[in-house]
């Protein structure tokens, strides 16, 4: 799967410019962006500082915080020089070039803060989040001047599958994006007053990383893609592929919880997927959630497995939804039954006719 979030920044910052040009001639000082307390001006200049924020964090790798600065584009402290409409028209493209190249340099592997949900993002996830910040803000300020406003589709899915994973998807994407972040209605679902998007989900296991797989990841791994990883030469195995494709189906039906979802297993020395990990889904009423694992033929026999079920039992237990890991397996599986005992987790019983399936638990 290629990477595309810099195209989609530099597709959005268009699409914003081509809106602004229409009311280039309007007072942006005194009118409020539809649907909020700022200016025009204030959330043009908001457009921009998001793009070279977003920037800024990923290129230095930030972990704690955002990059402490700001832009103006109101001139020196003496009032020098300050902009008018077309003046910031051009500062919202400029900056979106400038994140555009960022996003172009920045390896795979980057991760920088951002504060929700999990406390970082990585290129695809900056990319999505400077896309929404370009349409919906420009949403607002057509809505301003009464003008129709509606982005390439394209644009809106990138980002519904990229940062609003727990989003069912509507009958188009532009309009369940406008629903998903509280400016629109869609049939049978009641108006949002509240949102958040997010970003996926990274646990640390040492030599490996769990990286969470996206809706859009998940789409190109269960249809024989990458999903935007580096994977060694013989992976990914076919059931990370048929739990991408588990995913992708509880996302459609609106029920995807992406912390317990699909994770690529990625090795630390060189940035190669080695395999994949996950739940069969949330936890039940009792707090119990199966988990599964593969990993491509080439890293088995190396720790990987049991370092990352370790790491993601650990999370996992930590939570209080969580009381109980499950896992399932075939008896002549010697290999994954050791996985599981070195991930502390017992057989507690057998499944199937002639119980060649064995059950094991891990609990808190």
């Amino acid at each position: 799967m290629r990477f595309m979030g810099a195209e989609r920044v530099e597709e959005a910052a268009a699409s914003c410019a081509e809106l602004l040009r229409q009311v280039v001639d309007e007072d942006w000082e005194n009118t409020k962006a539809g649907g909020l307390e700022w200016s025009v001006r204030f959330t043009v200049t908001h457009i921009a500082s998001d793009f070279i924020g977003y920037a800024s964090n990923l290129a230095s790798r930030a972990q704690s915080s955002y990059v402490p600065f700001d832009i103006t584009v109101d001139g020196d402290e003496n009032g020098n020089y300050r902009a008018d409409n077309a003046g910031q028209i051009d500062v919202v493209t400029a900056m979106g070039a400038l994140f555009a190249a960022t996003l172009r340099t920045a390896p795979r592997e980057a991760r920088a803060f951002h504060p929700y949900p999990f406390r970082s993002a990585d290129r695809d996830g900056f990319a999505a989040m400077g896309v929404a910040e370009a349409l919906l803000h420009t949403h607002d300020i057509a809505g301003a001047f009464g003008l129709p406003y509606e982005p390439p589709a394209e644009l809106a899915e990138y980002v519904l599958t990229t940062i609003f994973p727990e989003v069912r998807p509507g009958p188009a994407p532009w309009p369940t994006l406008l629903w998903a972040t509280g400016r629109g209605e869609l049939p049978g679902r009641a108006r949002l007053t509240a949102w958040k998007w997010t970003n996926n989900h990274v646990i640390d296991a040492g030599r490996i990383t769990l990286q969470g797989v996206t809706p859009a990841a998940a789409a190109d791994l269960s249809s024989g893609g990458d999903g935007g990883f580096a994977w060694v030469e013989d992976g990914p195995y076919d059931g990370t592929r048929d739990a991408a494709g588990m995913l992708l189906k509880a996302y459609e039906a609106g029920v995807h919880r992406p912390e317990f979802g699909v994770y690529v297993l990625v090795r630390r020395e060189d940035g190669r997927a080695v395999g994949g990990m996950g739940f069969h889904g949330s936890p039940d009423d009792a707090g119990r959630v199966e988990v599964g694992y593969d990993l491509a033929a080439s890293a088995r026999g190396h720790g990987y497995a049991a370092e990352a079920l370790k790491a993601l039992a650990s999370w996992a237990l930590a939570r209080e939804d969580v009381s109980v890991l499950v896992a399932t397996v075939e008896r002549d599986n010697l290999p994954s039954r050791a996985v599981l005992t070195r991930s502390g987790f017992v057989q507690v019983g057998e499944k199937g006719d002639a119980g060649e399936l064995l059950a094991y638990e891990r609990g808190r």
